[in-house]
């Protein structure tokens, strides 16, 4: 039997190799339920299907993660319509032969009925129920709840995960393929969850059709055997019951195998573990709770009673086993503690062996970008540990640099024992530009603006953005998502907010080198151009200044050739930075104009009146070198008025810009840069000729 079944298995795996195993099983299936099959095929394909309930259980149990099986549902239904089919196929051959004998149906269906429930029908019916009970009412109907709950709990999720797929691409965290394949991945997880709960239904209708199968073969044999077959009631009962037990408990052992696979995909946690690690690390793992364990079944065994050799002899398994584990984890404390104090040493000798007369090398070079961070950080950045922030880090800086127009320079990366153990900064040139508090073991859930509840946990602010946010464990993170907030991990939050910093200080990481390797890579392509231009036309340093200017208004230097051009240009008749810096600002007007407002050919634009920039006009005049003199009244008038009209740009959805005359604009964003962050401010002359300028505020008698 065994070698006719691996034939039979063998058979079936070389049709599906060819393409056409989905035809042939369907074809198979209707088959079985028109024609009439011989007991030995039935026996055959019943070994088969208890075969096919084993594999998929043991799939479901190895799979690392829900989505590893995502084919989960339709095996689901293809093996429930093999199973009904065989249970069709089965009752025409008991109802036809079954007054032959009990093994007219089989060897299997004879097997169950007689060896398993030992020839005794009334067993047979009560095993029988208790296998339904089992499937029916305890693993079908818990499995199905969590698989409809897990369905709408992944759909309301889904916004939120969409969000943080979006942030992190945006931030350069990950890459468009990247985010591509984290998309569909949240669409195969919807996909999943919503097919598992209609495949539970599959399960809950095969368990009510197994009752009802059971029933009809037992009553329709019973009255064959006596009306037909002139056979005596009890003599019918006792064959036709036999065989109708022994066909449902074939057809309700692998359902229950199916219903167990089906019920442990819809509880298993996302995690890159199979069961067994999962069940090792959180259950087992406990010496506390091994031996607690342990103490209870010994004071168990010990009531005068009970069984003392089954409970003793457990409790000392279990206790030996706590032993183990307590054991195991001092030895590793220990490893590690050796390791920890065997570096120690091994630097203080290193320390003491260096002892030598102070030489140039001795004084530290200021990195150009920083990150210190403290000791509970450390696993973010250690890919022994799965650290990601390195990998994230390094897209940071790819990003920035084809945004920016230059190479961003290493980011250097060390502990620093003074910081708190949660906390990080960041420095450029050694001065520090940002710092916060992140916790690597909690994921941080950022309120958007709208949100559908609150979040128990640590709040706090995004340090990146300042939105509102709390600080939530891992297993509340489906949980904040469905409620609206977008929610990312600590190493997310870390490299936004250094993206967000070292965009703001991009014009403190160009110097001379930088410029240089600039116009080295632009004199490939256009030689004539840069020996012309330096140092004929102007020295290094007056280029430097430049693009320090452009970069400290947010203009990117990716078009250099156009830089480049412009400074020669007018490179002839002036040396002034700050008159070449307007002058390359209007070159560069249609890259400012679009970085701002998109591809749109109307620029919504705020004005201030003419009286009021002829004022403004003689503040800098009087103001001299040091820029912008206004009276402190007006001032505060004129910021206000800026603000309400930038705040009404924002809030119709479009970009807050402010158009004033060339005098003026250098020294006007200079000193609006800090009062009202997010307001560009550009001259009529950086407004392309293509581009129509609609005027939707005028500042104007304040």
């Amino acid at each position: 039997m065994t070698r006719a079944n691996n034939d039979f298995t063998a058979a079936l795996k070389q049709i599906m190799d060819n393409g056409i195993g989905v035809p042939v099983i369907l074809l198979m299936l209707l088959m079985m339920l028109i024609l009439p099959l011989p007991p030995i095929l039935l026996d055959l394909l019943f070994t088969f299907n208890i075969s096919l309930s084993l594999l998929v259980l043991l799939s479901a149990i190895y799979a690392l993660r829900p989505l590893d099986f995502g084919v989960f549902p339709t095996v689901l239904l293809i093996a429930t319509l093999l199973r009904l089919a065989l249970n069709i196929a089965s009752t025409r051959v008991v109802l036809l032969n079954g007054h032959s004998g009990a093994d007219a149906a089989g060897e299997v269906i004879q097997a169950f009925g007689e060896v398993v429930i030992g020839g005794n029908y009334a067993v047979g019916i009560v095993v029988f129920s208790i296998l339904i009970i089992i499937n029916f009412v305890v693993v079908t109907k818990g499995a199905g709840r969590i698989s409809e709950v897990s369905a709408r709990f992944t759909l309301d999720a889904m916004p939120g995960k969409q969000m943080a797929i979006d942030a992190d691409m945006s931030s350069g965290i990950i890459t468009q393929e990247e985010a591509k394949l984290r998309r569909e991945e949240v669409a195969q997880e919807s996909s999943f969850y919503g097919s598992m709960d209609g495949a539970s239904k599959f399960v809950r209708g095969d368990a009510i059709a197994g009752i009802l199968i059971l029933f009809i073969n037992m009553i329709g044999g019973m009255c064959i055997g006596v009306f037909q077959h002139r056979m005596q009631w009890i003599d019918a009962l006792e064959v036709y019951a036999l065989l109708t037990i022994g066909d449902g408990l074939v057809a309700q052992i692998p359902g229950l195998l199916l219903s167990i696979a089906a019920a442990i995909m819809v509880t298993r946690v996302s995690r890159s573990e199979d069961m067994r690690q999962q069940i090792i690390s959180q259950v087992i793992d406990n010496p506390k709770a091994l031996g607690v364990s342990s103490a209870v079944l010994a004071g168990l065994g010990l009531i005068p009673g009970m069984p003392h050799l089954a409970f003793l002899g457990l409790s000392a398994a279990v206790g030996a086993g706590a032993y183990y584990m307590a054991e195991r984890r001092k030895k590793v404390e220990k490893v590690n503690e050796l390791a920890v104090s065997q570096e120690v040493v091994s630097q203080t000798q290193k320390t003491a062996a260096e002892v030598k007369e102070l030489g140039w090398d001795d004084v530290p070079v200021v990195d150009v970008i920083g990150l210190e961070i403290g000791f509970k950080l450390i696993p973010l950045v250690d890919k022994n540990q799965s650290g990601e922030l390195m990998v994230r880090i390094k897209g940071v800086r790819k990003k920035l640099s084809q945004e920016l127009g230059f190479l961003i320079p290493t980011i250097h990366i060390k502990d620093n024992l003074d910081l708190g153990p949660n906390n990080y900064k960041i420095t450029v040139l050694g001065v520090t530009v940002g710092e916060s508090i992140i916790y690597p073991e909690k994921d941080l859930a950022i309120n958007p603006g709208q949100v559908f509840g609150e979040m128990q946990g640590i709040k706090t602010q995004d340090p990146a953005f300042g939105l509102s946010a709390v600080w939530i464990d891992k297993n509340q993170k489906e949980q904040s998502q469905t409620l609206g907030y977008t929610v990312v991990d600590s190493s997310t939050v870390l490299a936004t907010h250094l993206s967000q910093v070292l965009q703001k200080q991009a014009y403190q990481l160009v110097g001379h080198e930088e410029v240089q390797k600039l116009l080295e890579k632009l004199g490939k392509s256009a030689p004539k151009l840069i020996e012309d231009l330096v140092p004929k036309l102007m020295p290094l340093g007056t280029i430097v200044k430049v693009l320090h200017n452009l970069l400290s208004e947010g203009v990117p230097i990716r078009d250099m050739r156009t830089i480049a051009e412009t400074l020669a240009e007018h490179g002839q008749k002036i040396q002034d930075p700050g008159i070449l810096t307007v002058a390359t600002r209007i070159a560069l007007g249609p890259l400012i104009v679009q970085q701002i407002n998109g591809f749109a050919q109307e620029l919504p634009v705020i004005t201030l009146h003419p009286s009021l920039e002829q004022i403004l006009h003689k503040s800098i005049q009087n103001g001299g070198d040091d820029g912008m003199v206004i009276e402190p009244g007006l001032s505060e008038k004129l910021s206000k008025a800026l603000k309400k009209s930038a705040e009404q740009q924002e809030t119709e959805g479009n970009p807050s810009v402010l158009v004033v005359s060339g005098a003026i604009r250098t020294a006007l964003s200079r000193f609006l840069k800090n009062l009202i962050p997010g307001l560009a401010v550009l001259s009529y002359q950086e407004v392309p000729d293509d581009k129509h300028i609609r005027i939707v505020s005028t500042i104007g008698d304040i």
